[in-house]
């Protein structure tokens, strides 16, 4: 089965409305046209309205770096599945493991934000790796079979047709180093084989398994080339218009 590959920008605390339309309005032009893939910017909540609106009747989508459970509620600082919705993202991350290192997100709590975007019809990005001392462990599989578990709990194969996972080994975020695509390729074939066992063949057939982690226009192409990785999620490179232009044309 053919899948769409995903390129996304997960831009994290940078970039003002204003800087976020001026990179739209550079980046645009760069990638006019290209159908190959899908390409989605995930910039913060205040200027995720901007960023709709410089991308919208284009070929560029635009998300939130993180979206809490509840439909509404006394959760001061966050931002609703209704909310996002209503400035047209189509789009959210959930569980990267900057939220779940710096703000405690766990497995449970990554479930439930899975159960919420998937009711109101936003694609998720479920981000899910291991740390650098549980690879020199050798507990790589074992950790990306808890989240990947813990994700997806009580989550049916015919709600979960959106769903996209993004492979993101921690050691490699934002450290320059990146994995291996053997080591890449590796984890996506037990991510992929997990969700064949807990969601179905055809669902794990056709679900998007996104690398993250380091990601830049000289590794993209080796990466993204290969058949097991359908897309990237990244960080650094993102902030940039060329460079990130350069990566969607990998």
């Amino acid at each position: 089965m053919s899948r769409k590959a995903l390129i996304a920008a997960n831009w994290k605390m940078y970039k003002t409305p204003a800087e976020s339309k001026a990179f739209v309005d550079t980046f645009l032009p760069l990638v006019a046209g290209h159908d190959r893939d899908e390409i989605a910017l995930f910039p913060s909540v205040t200027s995720l309205a901007t960023v709709v609106a410089a991308v919208s009747g284009t070929n560029v989508a635009a998300g939130l770096q993180n979206m809490h459970f509840a439909e509404e509620g006394a959760y001061t600082g966050e931002t609703s599945a209704s909310m996002l919705k209503a400035v047209g993202a189509t789009h959210t991350l959930i569980g990267h493991s900057e939220r779940r290192q710096y703000f405690n997100e766990t497995d449970d709590v990554v479930n439930k934000k899975l159960h919420t975007a998937l009711k109101h019809g936003i694609i998720p990005i479920v981000c899910i790796g291991e740390l650098l001392h549980e690879r020199e462990a050798g507990q790589t599989t074992a950790v990306l079979l808890t989240q990947l578990k813990g994700a997806l709990a009580g989550i049916s194969p015919g709600a979960a047709h959106s769903l996209v996972i993004a492979y993101e080994p921690v050691w490699a975020i934002g450290t320059g180093k990146t994995a291996t695509p053997e080591m890449a390729i590796e984890a996506h074939m037990i991510v992929r084989a997990e969700l064949a066992n807990i969601l179905g063949s055809s669902v794990a057939k056709a679900t998007r398994i996104l690398y993250g982690g380091s990601v830049k226009p000289e590794n993209a192409t080796a990466l993204i080339g290969e058949d097991e990785i359908d897309g990237a999620l990244v960080g650094g490179a993102s902030l940039k218009p060329d460079s990130f232009a350069a990566i969607v044309k990998y």
